[in-house]
């Protein structure tokens, strides 16, 4: 039996992934962003050991929330699945004078990282549209640039990728991996969305917990079960210590080397 934290978990992807884990036997504590989210979390995935609350826009918040974490004890396994998505048609401001997609999906799995204590396993949630973020690492926080919600996204999609890749690179007794789920009809995805619901949910468990020969790898990108190729900005270490630095600097958590 694995113990393994999801976050983002109260629905979607992350909720069937916990339900996923609980039908196999292991330990699951969920995640969401208010304590009312965390109880509808429980309801959903009968057999959950615990539901974390903690809103990730706000660094305060998630700061807290690793502290939650680490007084369960040390976790085999984290999956960083919460995101918001490319929905979002302005710039939305945190308490933290974050652009929202970014204080989510960029920030607080870099602060998660640094702070729970170090799993056995990491896995972060990117999309095949981290191909098209901007490597160049410029205005992060959307402040000069033109919004844009897909392009936001798409950024924070390739700065999880970098993330697991950099931590492979930074902590060796560490299996540390990033996936791309499809695109599915979550209500991130909306209705409309061509891929397979059912796979949504099947690469990150896999990851977390199995036993695998080809589970059991560190520093890959998946998508269904299977190794993909990610971005070369994804794997470029300047650029993943670029993004650490500046994740530092606007959170002041320092990743632990």
């Amino acid at each position: 039996m694995a113990r393994v934290f999801i976050t983002g978990s109260a629905d979607g992807l992350g909720l069937m992934a916990a339900r996923l884990l609980i039908g196999a036997g292991h330990e699951v504590v969920l995640h969401a962003r208010s304590e009312a989210r965390a109880a509808e979390a429980l309801d959903a995935a009968p057999g959950a050991a615990a539901a974390l609350a903690g809103d990730l826009a706000s660094i305060r918040q998630t700061r807290a929330l690793a502290d939650k974490v680490n007084a369960l004890g040390r976790f085999d396994a984290v999956i960083h699945n919460a995101a918001v998505g490319y929905r979002e048609s302005r710039r939305i401001e945190t308490e933290d004078g974050l652009a929202h997609v970014f204080a989510i999906n960029t920030l607080a799995p870099y602060v998660l990282t640094a702070l729970v204590a170090r799993p056995k396993r990491l896995v972060y949630l990117s999309s095949g549209l981290h191909q098209s973020g901007d490597a160049s690492l410029q205005d992060l926080n959307w402040e000069r640039r033109r919004w844009n919600g897909t392009a936001a996204y798409s950024d924070t999609k390739l700065h999880d990728a970098m993330l697991a890749f950099a931590i492979a690179r930074r902590w060796p007794d560490v299996l540390s991996n990033a996936l791309e789920p499809g695109w599915v009809a979550t209500k991130m995805g909306g209705a409309g969305a061509p891929d397979d619901l059912g796979a949504g949910p099947t690469t990150q468990v896999w990851l977390a917990v199995s036993d695998d020969r080809a589970a059991t790898v560190t520093d890959e990108y998946f998508y269904h079960l299977k190794p993909r190729a990610a971005s070369a900005a994804a794997r470029d270490p300047a650029l993943q210590d670029r993004l650490f630095a500046e994740c530092a600097r606007l959170s002041g958590v320092a990743m632990p080397e």
